[in-house]
Parts: C-alpha cells; structure tokens; sequence
C-alpha cells in the first residue's frame, strides 16, 4: 500500500480533507493489505488531493461518459459533498466489501458520535453487500461514560424483538452477574460486534452462527466504540468475540484467566451468559465468575468475602 501512495504520503496527511482517505488507507493496512487496486476515478481524486495539498490549482477531470462500462469487480472511488471518501461497490459478486466503504466518525461529544456510529451502520454497505444479515439494527446500550464495556456477538431472535443488546434469557444471566458485582445494566456499556441479527432460512426463534466475513467488515465499528467509551476494561462475551477482538484462535477456557490487551484497554475472555442458563453447578459458573472479580480487582470495586465465595465449590 505504501508503494501505491508513498510519493504523495506526507502530502495526504497535511491536509485535512484527506484524512479519511488516509484512515482508510491504515484500516487497509492493519487488515493485512499491501496493494489495492487504483483505477482511472481513483488517480483524478488522488492527484486532487496532492495539488490541494501543494496549493497548486487543480487540473479539471475529463468527465466519464455515463454509458462507458466499468470493469466487473472493479472498485470505483468518489468524494461526496460532505468532503468524505467513499468507495462504492461496482460488482458486489467481485468486490471486497471490505474495500466498498469507509468508517468515518464525526462529532465533539460521544452521544453525536454514537448517532454517527448509528447512522453508518444502519445502512453499512460492505455488510448489506454480504447479503446474510436481517434488516432491525441492534446497537447498543447503556453508560457512555462507563468504565465496563461488554461486547458480544450478534442479536438474537429476544435482542431483534427489544432492540437491546442481551434482552433475552442471557441477558437476564447478565443482569444478576452485574449485581452480583455490585453495579447495574445502567453503568456499563454493551454492545455486539455485528449490529444485525444473521438470517437464515425459515428463522424463527433460531439463530447461528456469524461467518468471518461478518465479523471482519462490523469490526470498526467496535474499535471506534471502544474509542468513544474510553472505558478501563472490555470483557468479551463469548470464544467467537474473543477470537474477532483479538485476531487469535482459541477457547475462551484457553483464552480466559489473564488480561489481554485491545487498543490498549485491558480486556478480558470469559463464557457468555447463555453458556451458564442452566440450573446445574458447573466449573464455567466459578470460571466465569472469577473473571468478573478479576474485572472488579483491575477496576478497585470492594469485593465481600461472599462475593469472593460464589460457586467456589465447583472450582
């Protein structure tokens, strides 16, 4: 990627209309990609950006006849009137959807950049272009101000129905976890890595499983959450969200027990809550209830002798 753009590089950061371009750039980068793919479109709008940057008067494009074909799978890229870059999806059978759109997070305060963050996603074109997700957006809920940040995987069939994360039965299970800590549904933020229920044929009440895809174009929206929150401690709801998060593989009984780290916040791996539903004793109930005194130690909440002693008999 640097090859593509390294000439014009410092040029592109010194102004200011380019930085979504150049975030996008990085957000490309971080995902692993060292080229993209620049056509016709694409050089007018980054040679526009390098004589602004040089102060120099722009050379007007030559327009492109509406009827000209473009290639399939080609990525085309646009300035739209808000001085934002977008790329738009020319084939969705071809393109990356990774490479159709980017996350760009406008407002001074967090309640204007979640409704940023809300708008973006309820009309996310990498993931409608995936075609596997229902149409009720699931955000998120709670304190913006929080110091605890949960985040799971995806709405369910109860979470679609309320339109709140964790509104079923293992939101309940969260519920009196988050008591038993001391604390309340109102003083945390939850959220889900994807903000749409998976679709399936014939769905009722069933739900499954997210594909990597899925997961990989809703990512930025958790990581610009994390950055609006600022909150002391993420807990990862779940092995597939641990394993998003954290780019590894692995259980959460081999990912939990220690803090791991994401976009420097301290962050933990524990069972979802509907992992414990049932009324029987399980070694989970104690393991997950040990990541939660972990979670209060690191955040220096009292912790009572009882507390310390929940489910200890199944350790």
């Amino acid at each position: 990627m640097r090859d593509v753009v390294g000439e014009m590089w410092f040029s592109l950061r010194v102004t200011s209309i380019a930085e979504p371009l150049v975030r996008y750039l990085r957000q490309l980068e971080a995902q692993g990609k060292t080229h993209v793919n620049v056509d016709d479109d694409a050089r007018v709008m980054l040679r526009e950006f390098y004589m602004r940057a040089m102060g120099r008067p722009s050379q007007p494009a030559s327009p492109q006849s509406p009827t000209q074909p473009q290639a399939q799978g080609q990525v085309a890229t646009r300035e739209v009137s808000s001085g934002l870059v977008e790329a738009t999806e020319v084939s969705k059978a071809a393109a990356d959807p990774q490479e159709q759109a980017c996350l760009v997070v406008t407002g001074g305060t967090k309640e204007e950049k979640l409704v940023s963050l809300k708008q973006q996603a309820a009309d996310w074109a990498p993931a409608k272009a995936l075609g596997g997700l229902r149409q009720t957006m699931v955000f998120s809920t709670g304190n913006l101000n929080a110091d605890i940040m949960l985040v799971g995987e995806a709405p369910g069939f109860d979470e679609e129905r309320v339109g709140e994360p964790f509104s079923g039965k293992a939101g309940q299970k969260l519920d009196a976890i988050l008591k038993a800590m001391g604390t309340e549904r109102k003083n945390v933020y939850i959220s889900n890595i994807v903000k749409f229920r998976p679709k399936m044929p014939n769905q009722t009440t069933s739900n499954r499983k997210l594909t990597r895809d899925e997961i990989d174009v809703w990512l930025p929206f958790v990581k610009e959450e994390v950055k609006m929150v600022a909150p002391k401690v993420i807990v990862c709801l779940g092995g597939a969200t641990a394993q998003a998060m954290l780019g590894v593989d692995g259980s959460v009984r081999e990912l939990r027990g220690e803090f791991h780290r994401y976009e420097d916040v301290p962050l933990r791996v524990t069972y979802h809550p509907s992992y414990i539903l049932n009324d029987e004793a399980t070694p989970e109930k104690r393991m997950l209830w040990l990541d939660m005194l972990s979670v209060m130690e690191q955040l220096g909440m009292p912790i009572s002798d009882k507390q310390r002693g929940y489910f200890a008999k199944q350790s």
